[in-house]
């Protein structure tokens, strides 16, 4: 211990002992409790007590009382720094709290007082508490668990510790099954790297322990209750867990490596073996388990939300609309060490976990930790000292454990379980292991890590470590311990030359469908006016005590005026008649966004506030006889973590219509490994799919840049194979329609949805009663005035969503001029464009007019698709802006030029120059 240290903890004690002296309510009762314990000790009152010789003795022996205690708190706050935790030999960085000199002490002086004066009477000094102290703390275990904010959890930890029976050692008899175990873990990948030589498996070598951890794991949450396993993992280990914890047969396995698949899907892109998902089950205690590892992209960590959303579908309890069982099903997300700090979906998904939107009851957390992120060492990978140093800001406890000390591993899962079941919450284990091969297969380690390269190919393997564990405590012989590696490699043998032999490899290969999608179903989407009488009265009241904004009531009041003659329904009064006809047939609504409640807008006010005590009630979550549930949330200022949430959600909860709405539609540019990775491609490449509907305002009224596109180019470049469906309504009543069939469509996929601003009260834009009543979706809407007087139509403009209006309204309206709005972009609606260029007898320019530039919006998507629409008589035009980098201008008047220069253009029958093909220059 330094002087200056010394002097410091020497000086404050003297002078809150003094104060005590004098007036014990002048020092803090953390103090007093301490200095009343030590009168007890001493058999005196230390306040009473003569500032002579004997209270100088006593004074000292209270220091060295103190130092104790605070030794006590140093080993359980940072004896985490002290835990051996590499396999590689790399010594713990320790910390110099840990010491007794730090504190003003010698282990003979720790022999002078009694246990019980530290607070555990269980021990006769506190040299022995001190001992049970490192051994809890700093031998096997890192616990970091002290920074947790509620006092319940942390003593929690004391009793677990102290009690013992979470952190038992484990019986002979599994240490036996954990080395059998970990030998079938090492004997899979070390079979399939001689039967498969250099193909990529991202082996789980140096981290093998990670497969009894998830036996454990399942077995505890078994006995607690859980009746599914929600897993979410990238690559590393992968197969093995697919294998040897979900339950995919071998034969499978070894058919993927020969390049064959067996599944109904012939068109079906596929996906890489250590991107699938799987779903299996394990019996425990006689009742069933079921684990459902989800399929996911490279894009590492994106998964985690994902598996949030499909746990929270499947927490829902049947028969009983709005309860969910969060101990019924359980989230369980396996991170990379480099992944895990740095990469930014991490970090939003921990925040929505408590969230009432999100939270899932808490997700298991393992850090496969190969203290190596592909060729980058962790000082260059991140700022922090442990992998794990993110979870401390979000109150999980974080424990560390060694790869190659297989009963620690199995100890910390223990507890995380238990802390789980206690308190609904996350818990992090990180597993500090190492990569026995390079990234993949492939890579060779020794050109970018070679001394850390030298030292694991040195190094025995795991089972070999804990077979000499076991020879040295006598469990059994290393004669047994070979004979176990050697039947478990010989059983694979078998299963791989059975395999060979037969050629079969038949089982299904997991994730996709037995049969092809259904083909879409023709869904009713109109209904009868007395119905959405019912819902638009019921969306009307509210409890006789609840006071809602009074403005805001006289706003609500007018939606009944406009279910009558005069019409004027709008985009919000729409979206709730559609949301309420659907709860009363039983279909369950979910939305969600950073504004849904009220609408980023103010068109929605699906959420009332009372004026007078902020009560908060949901006219759509009390539809009188409403059979389905509706569900919708403001969502943290997040897009990726909560995009992929509700993806998640929607793969699984089929008789659900969910909804995730961008604040601003160019806000989704953020979420785009969510749109790329999994929402247009889950089908093609593991045969999954979703209902998801993206509602993103889209549209130009001089918002500048990064308010006016939602970059529509970019969701229709993706379009193929019947992916999804992008439309740009522009009629309440349209989007009536289209919400209605995307939730009634047999053929689910995801609906992007171009969702208007300025058109949300445009008096022209709203629809009437008899619109929703009557006929369905239109993918193609004609021009209502032009269609009066076909034969005079020279020109047909074909456009979307707002700037038909921008059109439709200009003062210089041209009579010679059809508007037809594609309200479907995809699926193209080639035969309801070619019907409509069949009325137009006198056509001679057909153009396709936006507001976007034209590098941008949908031309280029549509250009070629139109083209052949239109025929080959007439060329097709582009009206819009020129090709930019930015989406749209930012200054306000630029914007109205640029508007009035594009309507201008339309309105002018003159000739528009034809969109030609670059030029190309001959060498």
């Amino acid at each position: 211990m330094s002087a200056i240290t010394s002097v410091f903890n020497d000086g404050i004690f003297a002078e809150q002992f003094e104060r005590y002296r004098r007036d014990p309510s002048s020092v803090d009762e953390t103090w007093r409790q301490y200095f009343r314990m030590a009168e007890s000790l001493l058999g005196q009152s230390a306040a009473s007590a003569p500032a002579a010789t004997g209270a100088t003795a006593d004074v000292a022996y209270l220091q060295k009382v103190a130092g104790a205690a605070s030794l006590q708190q140093a080993i359980r706050m940072y004896g985490h720094y002290d835990v051996p935790l590499d396999p590689l030999g790399t010594p713990p960085i320790g910390a110099d709290e840990l010491a007794p000199g730090f504190h003003g002490l010698t282990e003979d002086d720790l022999a002078t007082i009694p246990g019980a004066a530290i607070g555990d009477d269980r021990y006769p000094t506190a040299k022995e508490v001190i001992a049970r102290k490192r051994e809890v703390y700093t031998t096997r275990i890192g616990y970091e668990v002290w920074h947790l904010e509620m006092n319940e959890e942390r003593n929690w930890f004391r009793h677990a510790f102290r009690a013992g029976e979470l952190t038992r050692p484990l019986t002979a008899d599994e240490k036996k099954a954990v080395l059998r175990r970990l030998n079938e873990v090492d004997g899979l990948e070390r079979f399939l790297g001689r039967a498969y030589q250099g193909y990529k498996r991202f082996s789980v070598e140096g981290n093998d322990t990670l497969v009894p951890m998830l036996d454990e794991m399942i077995n505890a949450l078994g006995k607690s209750g859980a009746e599914e396993i929600v897993i979410g993992m990238a690559h590393r280990g992968r197969l093995n867990v697919l294998t040897n914890v979900m339950g995919k047969p071998f034969e499978t396995l070894f058919s993927e490596f020969e390049g064959r698949h067996d599944h109904a899907d012939e068109t079906a892109t596929g996906d890489v073996k250590y991107h699938a998902g799987f779903v299996g089950a394990r019996s425990v205690d006689g009742r069933e388990v079921k684990l459902r590892l989800v399929p996911n992209p490279s894009h590492l960590e994106v998964v985690n939300p994902v598996i949030e959303g499909v746990v929270r579908a499947r927490q829902r309890v049947a028969g009983k609309p709005g309860e969910r069982n969060e101990h019924a099903v359980v989230p369980v997300a396996i991170h990379g060490d480099a992944a895990f700090p740095g990469e930014g979906i991490v970090a939003e998904t921990l925040n929505i976990s408590h969230l009432n939107a999100y939270r899932t009851g808490g997700t298991i957390h393992i850090i496969v930790n190969n203290q190596v992120g592909f060729t980058t060492d962790p000082g260059d990978a991140r700022s922090t000292y442990y992998s794990s140093d993110l979870a401390k800001g979000f109150e999980i406890p974080i424990f560390h454990v060694n790869a190659d000390d297989a009963e620690s591993c199995i100890t910390a899962m223990r507890l995380a379980c238990a802390y789980r079941t206690m308190f609904k919450k996350d818990v992090l284990i990180d597993l500090v292991g190492y990569r026995r091969h390079g990234h993949n297969e492939g890579d060779e380690p020794m050109y970018t890590q070679p001394t850390r390269t030298a030292s694991i190919r040195k190094h025995p393997t795991v089972p070999q470590v804990w077979a000499s564990r076991l020879v040295a405590e006598g469990v059994l012989t290393a004669d047994e311990a070979a004979a176990v590696e050697k039947d478990v490699s010989q059983r694979y043998a078998d299963i791989h030359s059975a395999f060979k032999q037969s050629l079969l490899g038949s089982e299904k290969h997991a994730p996709w469908p037995a049969e092809p999608a259904a083909a879409p179903r023709t869904v009713q989407t109109n209904v009868a006016a007395e119905r959405l009488q019912f819902v638009n009265e019921s969306l009307l009241q509210w409890p006789q005590e609840f006071t809602p904004n009074p403005r805001l009531a006289k706003q609500l009041e007018r939606r009944r005026e406009a279910m009558g003659e005069q019409g004027g329904i709008e985009w919000g009064h729409a979206e709730a008649l559609a949301f309420g006809s659907l709860l009363l047939d039983g279909m369950s609504v979910r939305i969600t966004g950073q504004d849904a409640e009220r609408g980023t807008f103010s068109h929605r006010h699906s959420v009332l506030n009372d004026a007078n005590t902020g009560r908060k009630y949901a006219p759509l979550a009390n539809i009188p006889g409403s059979k389905g549930i509706f569900e919708v949330y403001n969502s943290a200022l997040s897009e990726t973590a909560v995009l992929a949430f509700e993806y998640g959600f929607s793969t699984v909860a089929s008789d659900t219509l969910t909804l995730w709405e961008a604040q601003f539609g160019d806000f989704v540019n953020v979420a785009q490994p969510i749109i790329d990775q999994f929402i247009v491609a889950d089908r093609a490449k593991w045969g999954q799919d979703s209902g998801l509907v993206m509602l993103l305002p889209h549209g130009y009224e001089g918002q500048g840049p990064e308010h006016s596109s939602a970059r529509l180019e970019r969701f229709l470049q993706l379009c193929a194979e019947g992916n999804m469906t992008v439309a740009y309504c522009s009629t309440p009543a349209q989007f009536f329609h289209l919400l209605r069939r995307q939730a009634l469509r047999s053929n689910r996929r995801p609906l992007v949805c171009m969702q208007p601003k300025s058109m949300l009260r445009l008096p022209q834009a709203s629809s009437r009663l008899e619109d929703l009543v009557q006929g369905g979706f239109q993918s193609v809407i004609d021009d209502p005035i032009a269609s009066q007087r076909r034969d005079d139509v020279r020109r047909i403009v074909f456009c979307t969503g707002k700037v038909y209006y921008d059109m439709a309204l200009a003062a210089n309206r041209n009579p010679n001029v059809a508007l037809v709005r594609v309200e479907e972009l995809y699926p193209w609606p080639h035969e309801e464009i070619q019907r409509i260029m069949d009325l137009y007898p006198a056509i001679e320019q057909v153009v396709w007019a936006q507001e976007e530039p034209k590098n941008q919006g949908a031309w280029t998507y549509v250009q070629p698709r139109l083209r052949a629409s239109a025929g080959a008589a007439v060329g097709v035009r582009y009206v819009g802006r020129p090709e930019r980098a930015s989406p749209a201008e930012g200054y306000a008047d630029a914007h109205q030029q640029e508007q009035a220069r594009i309507i201008a253009m339309v309105m002018d029958t003159g000739e528009v120059a034809e969109e030609r093909p670059a030029m190309t220059v001959s060498k």
